[in-house]
């Protein structure tokens, strides 16, 4: 581990304990970068975070892939996807209330969760893989936030910050992929009745498959590969959306159903 990176995990902690979002923190990270890997170093603030979370008595329990759909792309001004860790007291009930004490410049945004009942070991997988891999999907909302003040970020910023995951809400009706078509599954997102996302499944990679399939490449390639039981949340299926106290959001994913998050004042 790189040692340089560790004041950065250390702010970005603080940052997190104190509601207080912080200045960007890529050119820490690409002066601390080894190698010129700037992302390697990002990922490694990330892994500090995330074992801290652990120590803590945090649980792992499975792993967000963001920045998969153009249009939350253009929104942060990058081109790639990244990813981040998912611990169960991330987890939201459907239709539980949030408590906006917990949040820090939250936004949502609509998803499809894939719930894994086989490793995915391979150094490199296909989409056969992880059909076979996956137990069911669920409808999701995904709360993002950023430790980083104004959503000023950039792709290391982003990663360093767990991918900007703050927590997420899972639908409760499982469906099995065979009775669903990823790539054409239509989404709408409301605020209390009113239309403010639109998108579907191509617009994640083209398939939220290809996501998950690009995730456990390279999560084989970093020695943290998928498990049974883990939760995969694919990316968004449209904009993401500002979230203001007392916002309710539901989505309505085609053949998954719908999924609500409701944010407290």
């Amino acid at each position: 581990m790189n040692q340089r990176v560790q004041p950065i995990a250390d702010r970005l902690w603080q940052a997190a304990a104190s509601g207080e979002p912080i200045a960007p923190v890529r050119d820490e990270i690409e002066a601390a970068a080894i190698g010129g890997d700037v992302m390697a170093a990002a990922y490694q603030v990330q892994q500090l975070i995330s074992q801290r979370r652990i120590d803590a008595g945090g649980r792992l329990v499975g792993r967000k892939i963001g920045l998969t759909s153009k249009a939350v792309q253009k929104q942060l001004g990058v081109d790639s996807p990244d990813f981040g860790a998912l611990f169960a007291d991330m987890a939201v009930g459907d239709g539980e209330e949030i408590a906006w004490s917990r949040l820090m410049q939250p936004k949502a945004e609509a998803e499809i969760a894939l719930v894994l009942e086989r490793d995915l070991p391979h150094g490199r997988h296909t989409v056969a893989d992880l059909i076979s891999a996956t137990a069911y999907a669920l409808p999701a909302i995904e709360i993002v936030g950023s430790r980083i003040a104004n959503w000023d970020i950039r792709l290391a910023d982003t990663v360093a910050d767990n991918a900007s995951s703050s927590l997420f809400v899972l639908g409760t009706r499982p469906v099995a992929l065979s009775r669903l078509d990823l790539a054409d599954c239509g989404m709408v997102m409301e605020r209390r009745g009113d239309q403010v996302s639109v998108g579907g499944g191509a617009a994640c990679l083209g398939n939220p498959l290809n996501a998950a399939v690009w995730l456990a490449d390279v999560l084989v390639r970093m020695g943290t590969p998928l498990r049974a039981g883990d939760v995969l949340m694919t990316g968004a299926l449209g904009p993401m959306v500002v979230a203001q106290p007392g916002d309710v959001f539901t989505a309505h994913i085609e053949g998954l159903g719908s999924v609500s998050a409701l944010f407290g004042r």
